[in-house]
C-alpha cells in the first residue's frame, strides 16, 4: 500500500526513498519479463497497483524521479534533426558465406592464421534488423548510435528510450562503460499489422522489417517511435571498462552476461563445438526452423568462442576475421506476370518492371519485381501471361529468376522493349557497352520528378515533410521543376493545393529555409545525384574543396587523385558540371544562398583552449560520467581518441584503468589522473610538465 503519512510532507522519508526503489526495482524486473522473456510472473492488476503507486509517489515528490525510471513519459519529443556521433570502436560488417564448401574454405583461413585450431563458434540467427549500439555508463543507459558507416553513427538516444524491452537499468553488477550492440527489429506478425494500419491510413507501407525499423527509429517525432512496437535483440558489444566487474573471455559467457543484465538476444543461439554441429545448426533453420522464429531471419552467424583468439585474428579493413556470415539461399515463390511496365529514374534509365499477382516471398507480399533490363528479358525469355519464378534475398529488391515454361499460355507473346521514354516520348538511347536504354531529355517529367524526390529524401539533403505526394504536386501544377524551385516557394502558394493547410504549409517552408542554412557540402553533392557519386565519395570530395565551385573547376586528373575515384567516376563528375541545364541549377542555388562551405581545416596553432591540437583518451571509472569529461575536453580544443596509439597525446585516467594504461605505458605517452585533469582544465599547464608516465 501507498505510505498515505508520506504524503502529510512535502519532504520524503527515508521509508518513502526506500518504497520508490523498491517499486522501481519491482516495475523494471516484471517490464524485463513479460517485454523480454515473455514469460510474467504477475497478473497485469498486480503490475498495473505497483506502477500506479510508484507514479503517485513520483508525483508527490519529484526529486525522487530519475531518468531511467519505467514510468518515465517518453514518446512526446520532436527533435529537429539526428545529429552524429563517432563510434568508439568501428562497427565492422560481416563477410558471407553461401555454401558448405564457402564455410569450408573460412574454417580453412583461420587454421592458415592459427595452425592447429580446433575452433568453438558461437552461432545466432542473422536478424533482419537495423543495427545499433547502445551506451550505458555505471549501468545506466545514456545514449545509442545507430551503426552509419561503421564509423560515425546518427544519433538516436530519445528514439531507443520508447523501445519498451530495452533495459534502462543493469541488472547485478555491470562494468563502468558498456557498450552493448544488437539489432531493433519488428516480429512477423507487428510487421503484418502495422503495414495494414499504413495501407488503412493511405501511408506508404514498408518492404520489409528492416525498412520498418530503421524508419521507425529515425523519426523526428520519437511519439510515431513509441507508437510502434520495436525490439531490441543484444548480439554483442563495443568498448568496455570494467571497473570492478570480472571480464568475459569466451562469446557464451558475453551472450549469458548479456541476459544477467536485462536484455533481450537473438531466438536459438547456441555453442557449436565443432564444423559439423555449425553445419547441423545452420540446416535445421534453413529447413524449417527459421519459419518456426518470431522474427524474419536471413541467415546464420558464426564467431570463434574464444575472445583472445578473436583479438589474435583481428579485422580486415571491412570485415572481422574470426566472424562470418552464412546467409540462406534467396527464397522462391510462383505467380503470374500481369504486365511489365517501364519506369523512368533520376539519371533518365528506362528500367522494366513486372506487375505480378499479389504472392508472399520470405514473409512479405511482393507485388512488383524487377526484370533489369531489356537484355534479361530476352535472355530469361519471360512473357505476360506466363507463371514466373519471384525471388527474394535478405534486402534485395524482388526479382523475376525467369518463367515455368511447362506452364506457358498459348497467347504468351514475347515483350517488345520500348526504344523510347514513356515519360516525355522523346527517343531513348543505348550507349555503346551499356545494357540500359536511357531518356536524354533533362527536361522530363520522370526524370525531374525522381531528382526532386531524391534531392528532398535521406539520402539528399532530408528536408523533412516533402513526401512523394506533395513532389507529385508542385511538379504537377508546374511550379517547381528544377530543385531551386523548391526554394522560393511561400506558405500564400502552397495553401492552394489539396489537403494543405496553414500549420503544414509553414512547416514545409521552416524545413526549406532550415535546410538552406543547414546544408553541407557533403549533403548538398550527394543530393544532386551525380551519377556515380554517393556518399562515401560525396565525402571525399567534400573534404578536398572548399564549395560547388571549386569542385565544378577541378580537372579530370585532380579528381582521379582522389582517394576511390577513377576514370568513369572523374568523367561523370565532370560531365554533370559541363552541362548547362546542371550550370543554371548551380547559379540559382547560389543565388538563393543555398551555397555551402566546407569547414575550414584549422591549425593546432589557430584552435583555442588549454588542450588545443591535443588528442585525448579516457580509461578506468571516473568521479564524473566519462560522457561529461570527453564533453569538458572538446570544449577545451580536444580531439577524443577512440584507443591508445602513437598518435594520442593524453591520457586520462581513474580508478581500475586496465590494458590502456599499460600500452600507454609502454608507448610513452604522457598520462594525467582526474586531478591533475581538473587542474588542466582550470588553466595550469604546468601539470603537463609536472607529470610524467607512470
Amino acid at each position: 500500500m501507498v505510505n498515505q503519512l508520506s504524503f502529510q510532507s512535502l519532504v520524503p522519508t527515508d521509508a518513502d526513498r526506500t518504497r520508490v526503489e523498491e517499486l522501481r526495482r519491482f516495475v523494471a524486473y516484471h517490464n524485463y519479463r513479460y517485454h523480454t522473456l515473455d514469460d510474467p510472473q504477475i497478473t497485469d492488476d498486480e503490475y498495473n497497483a505497483a506502477f500506479r503507486e510508484l507514479v503517485q509517489l513520483e508525483e508527490r515528490f519529484p526529486e525522487l524521479k530519475t531518468a531511467d525510471s519505467p514510468t518515465a513519459k517518453v514518446g512526446g519529443m520532436v527533435l529537429s534533426s539526428l545529429e552524429t556521433r563517432p563510434h568508439r570502436l568501428k562497427m565492422y560488417s560481416l563477410d558471407n558465406v553461401f555454401s558448405a564448401e564457402e564455410w569450408q574454405a573460412f574454417l580453412k583461413r583461420l587454421d592458415n592464421a592459427v595452425p592447429g585450431i580446433r575452433p568453438e563458434f558461437w552461432c545466432d540467427p542473422k536478424m533482419d534488423g537495423l543495427a545499433l549500439e547502445l551506451v550505458y555508463e555505471r549501468g545506466m543507459f545514456v545514449s545509442a548510435l545507430t551503426r552509419g558507416d561503421g564509423e560515425v553513427g546518427e544519433v538516436v538516444t530519445e528514439a531507443m528510450r520508447t523501445v519498451r524491452n530495452l533495459p534502462k537499468r543493469l541488472f547485478g553488477n555491470a562494468p563502468d562503460l558498456l557498450e552493448v550492440r544488437g539489432e531493433v527489429i519488428f516480429n512477423r506478425k507487428d510487421f503484418q499489422e502495422l503495414n495494414a494500419r499504413q495501407r488503412k491510413a493511405n501511408a506508404k507501407t514498408f518492404a520489409n522489417p528492416r525498412n520498418a525499423a530503421a524508419g521507425s527509429i529515425r523519426q523526428l517525432d520519437i511519439s510515431v517511435t513509441a507508437s510502434r512496437p520495436l525490439r531490441f535483440l543484444a548480439y554483442g558489444f563495443g568498448e568496455i571498462e570494467w571497473g570492478s566487474t570480472r571480464p568475459w573471455t569466451t562469446y557464451a559467457e558475453v551472450m549469458e552476461r548479456l541476459r544477467e543484465y536485462g536484455f533481450e538476444t537473438p531466438p536459438d543461439g547456441r555453442l557449436c563445438t565443432s564444423s559439423e554441429a555449425v553445419e547441423a545448426y545452420y540446416t535445421a533453420l534453413k529447413d524449417g526452423g527459421r519459419e518456426k522464429l518470431a522474427y524474419e531471419i536471413d541467415g546464420v552467424v558464426m564467431k570463434l568462442n574464444d575472445l583472445e583468439m578473436q583479438r589474435r585474428l583481428g579485422y580486415t579493413a571491412r570485415a572481422p576475421r574470426f566472424s562470418i556470415a552464412w546467409k540462406f539461399p534467396a527464397q522462391q515463390a510462383t505467380t503470374e506476370l500481369l504486365g511489365i511496365t517501364i519506369q523512368v529514374g533520376r539519371t533518365g534509365v528506362l528500367t522494366p518492371v513486372a506487375e505480378l499477382q499479389p504472392v508472399t516471398v520470405g514473409g512479405v507480399v511482393v507485388s512488383r519485381a524487377t526484370l533489369h533490363n531489356e537484355d534479361e528479358i530476352i535472355n530469361r525469355d519471360v512473357r505476360i501471361g506466363d507463371r514466373v519464378i519471384v525471388q527474394r534475398a535478405g534486402d534485395v529488391i524482388p526479382e523475376v529468376v525467369g518463367a515455368v515454361l511447362s506452364e506457358r499460355p498459348e497467347h504468351a507473346v514475347p515483350f517488345v522493349f520500348p526504344h523510347f521514354c514513356p515519360s516525355c516520348g522523346e527517343p531513348a538511347h543505348r550507349l555503346e557497352g551499356e545494357a540500359a536504354w536511357r531518356c536524354v531529355n533533362m527536361s522530363c517529367p520522370a526524370m525531374i520528378r525522381q531528382s526532386l524526390a531524391h534531392f528532398v529524401s535521406k539520402a539528399g539533403l532530408d528536408i523533412e515533410g516533402f513526401g512523394q505526394r506533395w513532389i507529385e504536386q508542385l511538379i504537377g501544377s508546374g511550379r517547381v521543376k528544377t530543385p531551386a524551385d523548391l526554394f522560393t516557394l511561400t506558405v500564400e502558394e502552397l495553401l492552394h493545393y489539396e489537403r494543405m493547410g496553414v500549420k503544414l504549409a509553414s512547416k514545409l517552408v521552416n524545413s526549406l529555409e532550415r535546410a538552406r542554412r543547414e546544408a553541407t557540402l557533403q549533403r548538398l553533392v550527394c543530393a544532386l545525384g551525380i551519377r556515380h557519386v554517393g556518399e562515401q565519395t560525396a565525402r571525399t570530395l567534400a573534404s578536398a574543396y572548399s564549395d560547388m565551385d571549386a569542385l565544378g573547376s577541378a580537372s579530370l586528373e585532380a579528381l582521379q587523385a582522389l582517394p576511390d575515384i577513377g576514370p568513369e567516376v572523374a568523367s561523370s563528375i565532370r560531365a554533370f558540371f559541363e552541362d548547362e541545364a546542371n550550370q543554371i541549377l548551380l547559379s540559382r542555388l547560389h543565388e538563393l544562398g543555398l551555397w555551402p562551405v566546407a569547414a575550414k581545416q584549422t591549425t593546432s596553432e589557430e584552435r583555442s583552449g588549454i588542450l588545443s591540437g591535443k588528442r585525448v583518451l579516457f580509461t578506468g571509472t571516473l568521479s564524473m560520467p566519462r560522457s561529461k569529461a570527453q564533453q569538458l575536453a572538446e570544449q577545451a580544443g580536444a580531439e577524443i581518441m577512440s584507443g591508445v596509439s602513437r598518435k594520442l597525446d593524453l591520457l586520462v585516467v581513474g580508478e581500475n584503468p586496465g590494458s590502456k594504461l599499460e600500452k600507454a605505458q609502454e608507448l610513452g605517452i604522457q598520462i594525467l589522473d582526474e586531478t591533475a585533469f581538473a587542474a588542466l582544465l582550470a588553466g595550469n599547464r604546468d601539470v603537463l610538465s609536472e607529470t610524467k608516465t607512470r
